[in-house]
């Protein structure tokens, strides 16, 4: 029954902005039927942009986390951010998420047991639920006011969020950061803005897992304090890319001009194939709608001219994002696959990368020793 439940949330909210679909909440019957009568109709109010005074949810409030350990049982600790899960239910609804929306919060949950879960044995998991922006909404304006609405309302409720993580519950220790679609554009919030403004927090990054959105030379040139990965064992170090099959001609919203990318089952930044035989895994959903490791599933390439990882050993029609969703993501693209692909890679990498922090970076009494956190756990999905 448990399965079946979480099948049921999985159809409701899949493929948005990344694991989350547009196809239960938009038909023919949700265009605005033409008025017979003069009305006044309510519009939705435009979300605040950048630049603009908006208050920050509150993240001492334990109902806004997602996850937050009520033990800590690692010496480190992973902060996630999950994809779009929100959608307007019409025109006239509003294109940014109430920090406790139902159909969010259940998409979120998802994610964290299917896809954020390939982190878990990496650290103690802090994820806060944030408001977000509708995919088909902010798709529709151009890149620069795209950036304007997401620097809005999402980033004060991440920076805020995680803000309160370093203060309160952080205890010095060190830390993964994790995020996909907009949640990983969040990340790269966090890792230029908070960092910049927090001088010696990204001292204590093992890594960044930015995927499912393009990470950028000229990112990386105007923000010092982190590096692109070159390797499976560096650390202080993003790691990205978006996933397509060999065919793939468009463009993906998520993606930005000088993407780079790193393959994520040999772990090289050049054109090198990484054949499906590598993988250590897969894991995606089967016929029945229930998660399950998959071998020899999905081979990788890096096209270092676009910064897209291609795969070429999948099953397109099975696997790319759904045809309700073509006008945001073309034909050939794998955004909903971005962590299943390669879900026992990132785990293993996540491990390693953590242990190669922790023996170049010997570890203080204060930050060795476990400490509860003032928070209560929230975790919807354990």
């Amino acid at each position: 029954m448990k399965k079946f439940l979480i099948g049921l949330v999985i159809i409701a909210v899949l493929a948005t902005g990344g694991y989350y679909a547009y196809t239960t909440f938009f038909s023919k019957e949700d265009t605005p039927k033409q008025e017979t009568r003069k009305t006044t109709i309510k519009k939705a109010k435009e979300p605040e942009k950048s630049g603009e005074t908006i208050k920050a949810s509150d993240y001492s409030d334990s109902g806004n986390w997602l996850a937050k350990p009520s033990e800590i049982t690692s010496q480190a600790d992973v902060f996630m951010l999950y994809p779009t899960a929100y959608a307007q239910k019409n025109k006239d609804s509003s294109p940014v998420a109430k920090i406790d929306d139902a159909t969010m919060r259940a998409g979120a949950q998802v994610f964290l047991a299917t896809q954020g879960s390939a982190f878990d044995t990496s650290g103690n998991i802090y994820a806060p639920y944030y408001r977000q922006l509708d995919a088909n909404w902010l798709y529709s304006k151009s890149k620069t006011e795209q950036n304007e609405y997401v620097d809005g309302v999402p980033k004060a409720d991440v920076y805020a969020a995680f803000d309160y993580y370093i203060k309160h519950e952080n205890n010095n220790r060190p830390f993964i950061l994790v995020g996909h679609s907009q949640g990983a554009r969040m990340i790269k919030a966090i890792m230029y803005d908070y960092f910049k403004n927090n001088p010696g927090v990204s001292d204590r990054m093992i890594a960044a897992y930015v995927l499912g959105q393009s990470v950028t030379q000229q990112e990386m040139n105007d923000n010092p304090q982190v590096k692109f990965a070159t390797g499976p064992d560096d650390t202080g170090v993003v790691v990205s890319y978006n996933t397509v099959a060999p065919d793939f001609t468009g463009e993906l919203p998520t993606w930005d001009e000088g993407a780079l990318a790193i393959n994520p089952i040999n772990w090289k930044t050049d054109g090198t194939p990484a054949p499906a035989e590598e993988n250590l895994g897969s894991y995606v959903r089967n016929d029945d709608g229930d998660y399950t490791k998959v071998m020899n599933l999905a081979d990788a390439t890096v096209d270092g001219t676009r910064g897209l990882v291609v795969s070429s050993t999948v099953d397109k029609a099975k696997y790319e994002m759904p045809e309700s969703t073509r006008k945001l993501y073309p034909a050939g693209s794998y955004l909903n696959n971005d962590i299943s692909f390669y879900y026992y890679n990132l785990q293993q990498n996540a491990e390693n990368r953590e242990a190669q922090y922790f023996a170049t970076h010997p570890q203080t009494e204060s930050s060795e020793q476990p400490t509860q956190g003032d928070g209560q756990v929230t975790d919807a999905v354990q």
